[in-house]
């Protein structure tokens, strides 16, 4: 039955494009009754500003970016850290790492006195927090929108896969702040390579453009940094610390195989994803989306968004990353898997849209070698029938990791 007319339907619409609760909302409130700071990282450009002032609109405002309040902080932090009684939200805190130490002592003399603390650098921010803050924060991992966070959004206007995967995630494009084509250029010029200048003192950049975009080329693929190396033309040690930057600027991340044997599973080479795929697309060269349809990648990167989303799944719970692939030397494979307790969510990723029976091979294989421990085996797909009663699911991807 037709509910809602064209003016309530736009209503709806303009409400929503205002703010789209974010996940991790409830998860990040539960802990803020349990500790007197909260840490919030992630890429810039995630929302973690507009998370933070909405969750906490009663908490004072304060970003470390303005140059005044900076100088401020770092030249008086005791009188800085004072002017509020209840405490304040800390924006891109990573600039002034030596207040963590005095926000320990405040925390640890006033209970009532708590502190949201944001920033986009992982690996700085985290080594200040760990280091001051031990036990007093739990830190959360924000990254651009989950699809089941701006599903209702898709569901009322709704997106191609094609466009999907080739707009990305990030919120100013669902706000209609801003495109791809002029987003993710922007975004690499503007803060990847800052971020490069700032931790590794790098002055030539055309040599890192073309390891990122050799890296875009691997998506999906078994890392290699020597194979890089002799591209690129450094030294391998240089590609390991170019793959830190785009690690720590969460541009990257690295999907480790599974073995049963732990020390085996650290030493085993990765696969390489990115945490974006429309910025995977813009690095590959892929100006629209009907370039993406055919193109040769397009396979990768519905299953480099897939996996992505299983890794947002986890972080909007508070929960560290509990996903490996399987692949032995006799190229059996699973694409993903969920390792809970002892137990494991296998799945195979598939951009068809009709059911091959061969999509189960590497599910029934590593059901063969586990046994009982495989409590599900899921195919993820493009198509839209689905059959949960069989022994292998069959799901669209729209069906996957909806906040469960």
């Amino acid at each position: 039955m037709y509910i809602c007319n064209e003016t309530a339907y736009f209503h709806i619409i303009k409400l929503m494009k205002a703010y789209i609760e974010r996940a991790i909302s409830s998860t990040v409130k539960e802990a803020y009754k349990y500790f007197p700071v909260i840490t919030i990282t992630g890429p810039r450009q995630s929302g973690k500003t507009t998370l933070i002032k909405h969750m906490f609109d009663e908490v004072p405002y304060v970003s470390l970016e303005n140059l005044d309040v900076l100088n401020f902080a770092l030249n008086d932090p005791v009188a800085f850290l004072g002017e509020h009684d209840k405490g304040m939200i800390l924006d891109e805190v990573q600039n002034a790492p030596g207040l963590l130490s005095y926000i320990q002592g405040i925390v640890d003399e006033n209970s009532d006195k708590k502190f949201i603390l944001s920033g986009s650098s992982n690996f700085s921010l985290l080594k200040s927090v760990t280091q001051s803050l031990a036990g007093r924060t739990a830190i959360f991992e924000l990254l651009p929108f989950s699809y089941s966070e701006i599903k209702l959004l898709a569901e009322n206007k709704p997106k191609s896969l094609d466009n999907l995967l080739f707009d990305g995630f990030y919120p100013s494009v669902y706000a209609e702040k801003n495109i791809p084509s002029f987003l993710y250029p922007n975004y690499v010029r503007t803060y990847l390579e800052r971020d490069v200048r700032d931790l590794l003192q790098v002055k030539n950049l055309v040599q890192f453009q073309t390891f990122l975009r050799l890296c875009a080329g691997r998506l999906g693929s078994l890392f290699n940094a020597s194979e890089l190396s002799n591209e690129v033309g450094v030294a391998v040690n240089t590609i390991k610390s170019w793959l830190s930057v785009l690690q720590t600027s969460y541009i990257v991340f690295l999907l480790p195989p599974y073995f049963e044997n732990c020390n085996k599973r650290l030493t085993k080479t990765p696969k390489l994803y990115f945490t974006d795929t429309g910025l995977a697309c813009y690095l590959l060269g892929i100006e629209t989306p009907e370039q993406l349809a055919r193109d040769k990648m397009k396979g990768l990167i519905f299953e480099n968004f897939v996996i992505v989303e299983a890794l947002k799944n986890r972080y909007n719970s508070g929960k560290e990353s509990n996903l490996f692939f399987y692949r032995d030397s006799h190229q059996n494979e699973v694409d993903l898997l969920l390792k809970e307790g002892n137990s494991f969510r296998a799945f195979e990723i598939k951009s068809a849209q009709t059911y091959n029976t061969g999509f189960e091979k590497g599910l029934k294989y590593f059901d063969s070698l586990f046994g009982e421990r495989v409590v599900d085996k899921t195919i993820i797909y493009t198509g839209e029938f689905e059959n949960t009663s069989g022994n292998i699911n069959l799901l669209n991807y729209r069906n996957v990791f909806n906040g469960h």
